[in-house]
């Protein structure tokens, strides 16, 4: 049941993000219109959505109006896609294909990605900071302020810094368990931290949810290291084997499959745990923890 509830909700909101980033991204009849393209090309269609679908699932619990939370869902999703273009580029991790399509770059060129990554960045905070997201100003100011330290050199953005050294090896288990909780966590955390800012729930009272968060990051990452060593590419829409292939320090390497398998788990569990203030509410939230440790893309 839990299965079939994440499911349809993961359907539902990825026709919702699908249908907002149509709406904002209307091709204009002059030169900019290739640039308007390439954001449609790599917002619209594919992926998980797991970062909306984690904020849907955090201000369920504090029945926050649909729009607003809507809105907030796609400034995040517009920051991870964004990050997505930009990792994508020859300069990172060259890749020519994401969520079963070309790279941006591949598509179009790599200045054209470049502007398009920039545009998706400024989109979201552009979304953010609009009355019509929430009433409040303080709500707003928050989540604009959650964002930019999620997305900026203490959270995804310096995590792929950690992450461009990692193929120079030396990195421990400390050093890359931080560099993932930079790199992935950190928008993974501001997407539950979105829920409860719109829920206007006071930090004190958001402790739990932020373990929740945090176990939940690295539960992803080493399902995601797992996924790279032995999933399918045709399933997973991309390119697979990288890490290896450059010689980076993973959790596989350093923990062995096995292990970081079960350290998978435990994460996992732990993330549930710190849901037990809540009731069936936050069932959503429980399927996603388990969907992490069990996706195979």
């Amino acid at each position: 049941m839990a299965s079939e509830m994440l499911t349809a909700a993961m359907a539902e909101i990825a026709a919702e993000i699908d249908s907002r980033f149509d709406d904002m991204l209307r091709v204009p009849d002059d030169a900019r219109a290739d640039l308007y393209r390439a954001m449609r090309h790599a917002t619209i269609g594919g992926g998980k959505r797991l970062r909306p679908v984690l904020v849907f699932a955090t201000a369920a619990l504090f029945n926050v109006d649909r729009d607003s939370t809507a809105r907030v869902a796609t400034a995040i999703e517009a920051i991870h896609v964004y990050s997505l273009i930009h990792d994508d580029l020859p300069a990172m991790d060259d890749d020519d294909m994401r969520r079963g399509k070309p790279t941006v770059h591949k598509a179009f060129d790599e200045a054209t990605a470049v502007l398009a990554g920039d545009c998706l960045h400024a989109l979201a905070f552009e979304v953010l900071a609009d009355p019509a997201t929430h009433a409040d100003p303080f709500v707003r100011a928050e989540l604009v302020l959650d964002l930019a330290r999620a997305a900026g050199p203490a959270g995804m953005a310096g995590g792929q810094m950690m992450d461009l050294a990692a193929d120079r090896g030396g990195f421990d288990l400390a050093t890359v368990t931080r560099l993932q909780a930079l790199k992935t966590g950190a928008l993974i955390a501001a997407s539950v931290e979105a829920g409860a800012i719109l829920g206007r729930l006071p930090a004190e009272g958001r402790t739990g949810l932020r373990g929740y968060a945090h176990d939940l990051g690295l539960a992803f990452q080493i399902a995601d290291d797992l996924l790279d060593a032995e999933g399918d590419e045709a399933v997973a829409g991309k390119r697979l084997r990288k890490d290896g292939e450059q010689g980076k320090e993973t959790f596989l390497t350093l923990l062995g499959v096995d292990r970081a398998r079960e350290q998978c788990r435990m994460l996992v569990e732990q993330a549930i745990a710190h849901l037990h203030a809540f009731g069936t509410e936050a069932d959503l939230l429980r399927a996603i923890a388990r969907f992490v440790e069990e996706r195979d893309r």
